[in-house]
């Protein structure tokens, strides 16, 4: 480390000689000061700008004598980098050999503790206590110093490295910094002396792709405190990566008397140097050296290094093997190599001896889509024909070639591939090779260390897939790539795969961590560019001298990439060909049709669908909830839905929700102390398969053009996340975002089933749904995969209607799982809103029917409770009728009863009088029967003569009803079977028997 010098110590004249003079010394005399009993210093400046050189004793009170003050050089004045101020002379003088000095500034470049003059603190901001039980401690969460460079902290306190200094002139402050993993959020800011932030557009550090990143922020003259501060957020359990700071200068902050000592591992060979160069391999220097000494044939030494090392014996981890090229005969041989560099010694006792190379074995057979040509070596087949890797075939009529790149066979490294070796400790670039050939994969060897990433890349120059790739549809994939891999470890490696568009950017897309059975991986491509894919290969995290982990290695069997511009074939496929002999595509909604060989547009509710790699696309039937476009086939959600229940059909418009739906404060979680929010942006429908809805962040590298919001990560799909931190917590004017991440860009159907395409939404992760109205589920997947997630994202989105919540309603995630998924693979969502309500129809509503009031009957429509609709069908406007009323109904009554009491009145009358005629004429029969009996003379007629009269008195014995007289005449009859009926004459005497 290189300190700040003497600068002005702001004392006063009068200080000076008072300091000359301590008690207990006042009665000796004191001799005259000699040069190298003091030394000079500046007075502060004056409001003139001007100052004085004081001579100042080493230990005041030895000596007297010192030289008089002299005017000094302007406050303004300073030297170049690789000068010092001679104080005694006034003037700039270079720095001898073994020294630097920045001129005006200071320099940190070593941290095996922090220097002197920087405040390392961690805090908790703990926003309210209601969300955590317990607070955690962070006072060990601090900066951590780790030799070269200092490492933030890694949990979810906030670690902040201050430095405060006094500028006399404008300067800059710059360092060099790794920041690998957005899941830290890492800022750097620069406040004047009444705490106001000077930089505030450049606070938010972006993320670094390869290596170290130089950045520099000018500072203005008087005070400034420099702030580098960290807070991670551990999401789904992942532990982020460290940010690493190194080489801190600041400029402006007066002269240097002095040149600083190189510090140990490094030298400066030249008078007048501004920094120290590192020391080559196998060599090391001590403190303020000129020059790198050379270590003992025994010995060896890291570059950078203060000491040598003696070599260990060389074990069997300190080499590997190859193939070589094949020869003319079609063999290759098995060849042995040293690891480099070369740390250990084969001529110890106990040392391994490298094994005999030379054993010939044939040759693998060519790649697909290559062939052996004149010589020994594997050629492309030429366009329009295809391999297997022994012959090049052509393609048959009406088919075309599937150009693509498949490796399975590794006996050399393909020409655009390459391998090298990347540094753990400064992510430096070696220049070696990191991955060798083995016949059936290619594998990772050995390292410096065993901290350093071994890199392979592969290169493509660009895409040609079968069919236009349409703006508008759901999957914009133009390739694929797919590769074969392993992981055999015994502590925790990583395996790291990248990908980068057009070499300026290297995205980790996935790692896998810790021994890895052998599986395949593939990764879809969206953007038709020159692609890099990159796997990097670490060991261990920590850097420890010597190879101790070389026998943890990763293996790639197979690579495949589909639709490789200038790539070859393996195989052929049907197309639509043209009179030429060429073949063409089929345009936007069309499919080979296999039998005739022509194009042919997809049915009715069908879509084109296949992968580029599997051969023509096919049309297959739309999923549930979609309907398809004819014109471009596809498939997409025009915002409505029809669901049948018994008895029923309900009609939805998710219009007002398919713009997209922001819930900015949506679920919130503490972690250690730290509340932050999720920030989901949700876009049910889109516009035929666009994607509107989005997440951005103002923490990472910017990788949209200026235009469309530089500064901020965007990801673009129908479901995004990002982690929100309010303002209040990090002490910005805006709150901080980062963490975008895609949720859902791939609508798979819309249903009231709990599953669809392997997909899963579990009533039970939410309250019931009311028992009359099923919720609507949105079905989505994201093409972003992840290693616990090897078909992608998965997200339901249960859409529950409540007349009560209306516009966006709320957004709620399972209470047992606050970060809205259980397995960090499946996302589960309830979306509570009044637009989720399905359309108004007349069985949402029933008819109330009045009374009938002054012959007019009135009939009103109400909603039925609760009312579970919106928009659609309104009520009906309230009807009248003629009726009649109670009273008239009741006069109808009464007349009509009246008059059946008339009629049955005169029925019994009549039915009365004709019954007294028959009693009548039976009784006249009776009494001619009495009258034989007594011999007397019979009538001549029993009936009524003309003339008699029918109205002739006749008098019964008693008087009795008719049924009483019928039981007595029963009872009064003779044993002979005749009657005694007993006859009053009209004369008035009885008639004796």
């Amino acid at each position: 480390m290189a300190g700040s010098g003497s600068g002005a110590r702001g004392m006063l004249l009068a200080l000076c000689i008072a300091a000359a003079v301590l008690p207990g010394r006042a009665g000796e005399r004191l001799h005259v000061c000699k040069e190298s009993e003091y030394h000079y210093e500046y007075t502060a400046c004056d409001s003139s700008g001007s100052r004085w050189r004081v001579a100042v004793p080493h230990t005041p009170g030895l000596c007297t004598g010192l030289p008089d003050p002299v005017q000094g050089t302007e406050c303004s004045f300073s030297c170049k980098a690789g000068e010092f101020l001679d104080m005694k002379a006034q003037a700039c003088k270079p720095c001898a050999e073994g020294t630097y000095s920045l001129g005006t500034g200071v320099r940190f470049d070593e941290w095996d503790e922090v220097p002197h003059g920087f405040a390392n603190v961690a805090t908790n901001l703990e926003l309210d206590d209601s969300f955590s039980d317990t607070v955690e401690n962070c006072t060990g969460s601090t900066w951590v110093p780790l030799g070269d460079y200092v490492a933030s902290n890694t949990d979810e306190c906030t670690a902040t490295l201050m430095y405060a200094v006094s500028l006399k002139q404008s300067g800059t402050v710059s360092f060099e910094y790794i920041y690998p993993d957005s899941s830290i959020v890492f800022e750097f800011f620069v406040q004047n002396d009444q705490c106001q932030p000077t930089v505030e557009e450049s606070r938010w550090m972006r993320t670094t792709e390869k290596g170290w990143e130089f950045h520099s922020v000018e500072l203005s003259r008087g005070n400034n405190v420099l702030y580098w501060r960290t807070t991670a957020f551990s999401i789904w359990a992942k532990v982020p990566k460290p940010v690493l700071v190194r080489n801190i200068s600041i400029t402006g902050v007066a002269y240097t008397s002095e040149c600083f000592p190189c510090k140990p591992g490094t030298y400066a060979a030249a008078a007048g140097s501004s920094s120290c160069q590192l020391c080559p391999a196998d060599t090391f220097s001590s403190k303020g050296a000129t020059a790198c000494q050379p270590c003992e044939p025994a010995a060896y030494a890291e570059p950078g290094s203060a000491s040598c090392k003696l070599r260990p014996p060389c074990t069997d981890t300190d080499y590997f093997y190859t193939h070589s090229a094949c020869d003319d005969n079609g063999e290759t041989q098995l060849m042995f190599k040293w690891a480099e560099p070369k740390i250990c010694s084969e001529e110890l006792p106990e040392a391994a001896k490298l094994p005999p190379s030379g054993v010939k074995s044939r040759c693998p057979p060519c790649n697909p889509g290559f062939a052996q040509g004149n010589g020994s070596s594997c050629q492309p087949c030429p366009y329009g024909s295809y391999s297997n890797g022994s012959v090049c075939l052509s393609c048959p009529a009406g088919t075309e070639p599937v150009l693509g790149l498949e490796y399975k066979w590794w006996n050399v490294l393909p020409p655009n591939m390459e391998t090298t070796v990347l540094s753990g400790i400064n992510l430096e670039y070696k220049g070696m090779a990191g991955w060798e050939v083995a016949g059936d994969y290619i594998y990772t060897v050995a390292g410096a260390s065993d901290n350093d990433f071994m890199i392979l890349t592969l290169v493509v120059p660009g895409f040609s897939p079968p069919s236009p790739v349409l703006e508008d549809t759901e999957s914009k994939e133009v390739a694929r790539i797919t590769f074969v891999f392993e992981t055999i470890c015994s502590v925790s490696c990583e395996l790291y795969f990248m990908v980068g568009i057009n070499s300026r950017t290297n995205t980790p897309v996935e790692t896998w961590t810790g021994s890895k059975g052998k599986q395949s991986y593939s990764y879809s491509v969206e953007k038709n560019a020159t692609t890099s894919f990159t796997w990097a290969f670490q060991r261990t995290p920590y850097h420890e001298a010597g190879r101790r982990y070389t026998k943890d290695v990763a293996k790639l069997y197979s690579i495949n990439v589909t639709n490789v511009l200038g790539g070859v074939a393996s195989f052929c496929r049907s197309c639509a060909p043209e009179p030429a002999g060429s073949c063409a595509s089929c345009p936007p909604g069309n499919a080979v049709d296999q039998s005739t060989g022509t194009c042919q547009p997809c049915p009715p509710g069908t879509y084109l669908r296949g992968h580029p790699s599997d051969g023509p696309p096919a049309c297959q039937p739309c999923p549930p909830g979609t309907i398809s476009n004819q014109l471009r086939s596809l498939c997409y959600n025009n915002c409505s839905f029809s669901l049948a229940l018994p008895g029923r059909i309900l009609h939805y418009d998710f219009s007002a929700l398919s713009a997209g739906t922001t819930f900015a404060s949506g679920p919130s979680f503490t972690a250690k102390g730290l509340k932050y929010f999720h920030h989901f942006s949700i876009s049910l429908c889109g516009n035929q398969g666009r994607k509107v809805a989005s997440c951005s962040d103002n923490v990472t590298e910017a990788r949209r053009p200026l235009a469309e919001g530089a500064g901020a990560r965007r990801v673009l799909a129908y479901v995004c996340q990002a982690i929100l931190v309010p303002p209040d917590v990090m002490g910005s004017k805006a709150a901080v975002s980062s963490q975008p991440v895609s949720l859902a860009d791939r609508l798979l159907g819309v249903t009231t089933s709990p599953s669809l395409e392997g997909i899963t939404s579990p009533p039970e992760h939410f309250p019931s749904a009311p028992p009359d109205l099923p919720d609507i589920i949105f079905f989505y997947r994201s093409n972003d995969v992840s290693q616990p997630c090897g078909g992608g994202r998965a997200t339901t989105i249960r859409l529950r209607c409540d007349p009560l919540r209306p516009g966006p309603g709320t957004l709620a995630v399972p209470s047992k799982c606050p970060e809205g998924t259980c397995d960090g693979c499946t996302f589960q969502f309830l979306w509570v809103t009044g637009e989720a309500c399905p359309r108004c129809s007349p069985d949402h509503y029933r008819p109330i029917v009045g009374a009938c009031l002054g012959g007019v009957q009135r009939t009103t429509y109400v909603w039925r409770e609760p009312r579970l609709c919106r928009g659609g069908h309104s009520l009906p406007a309230p009807s009248a009728r003629r009726c009649r009323s109670l009273e008239f109904w009741l006069k109808v009554g009464i007349s009509a009863g009246t008059g059946a009491a008339i009629v049955l009145a005169a029925l019994a009358a009549y039915f009365w009088k004709k019954n007294q005629k028959l009693e009548y004429k039976y009784s006249r029969l009776v009494m001619n029967a009495a009258a034989r009996d007594s011999e007397l003379p019979a009538p001549d007629s029993c009936a009524i003569m003309e003339g008699e009269d029918a109205e002739d008195e006749l008098v019964f014995a008693t008087k009795k009803s008719l049924f009483g007289k019928i039981k007595s005449l029963t009872a009064k009859r003779t044993p002979d079977g005749f009657d005694s009926v007993p006859l009053k004459p009209s004369g008035g005497s009885a008639l004796e028997p």
